[in-house]
């Protein structure tokens, strides 16, 4: 289970280099998925959502519009570690 503030977001941001072949981390210029920066700012992502570490997580762990499922790509702690990272875009 998620706990908001847990994480180390410089480890994340080595779990992120998978994750930047389709996302930009530092601007919001779509790839081949949307840019990240600011995610945590933003209204809404891609699907509709309000960005939370629950629903960027569930995103994560499910995939969607092309983005593969890392539910059991990714352990625990690296997703944690990822939306650590995430946070400071």
């Amino acid at each position: 289970m998620l706990s908001a503030g847990k994480g180390d977001a410089a480890k994340g941001k080595a779990v992120f280099e998978q994750c930047g072949v389709c996302h930009n981390p530092d601007s919001g210029e779509k790839k081949m998925g949307p840019g990240l920066k600011g995610l945590y700012k933003k209204d809404k992502m891609a699907n509709g959502k309000k960005p939370t570490d629950a629903t960027v997580k569930a995103r994560i762990d499910d995939g969607g519009s092309g983005m593969p499922a890392y539910k059991d790509m990714l352990s625990d702690s690296e997703k944690d570690d990822l939306l650590a990272y995430l946070r400071t875009l």
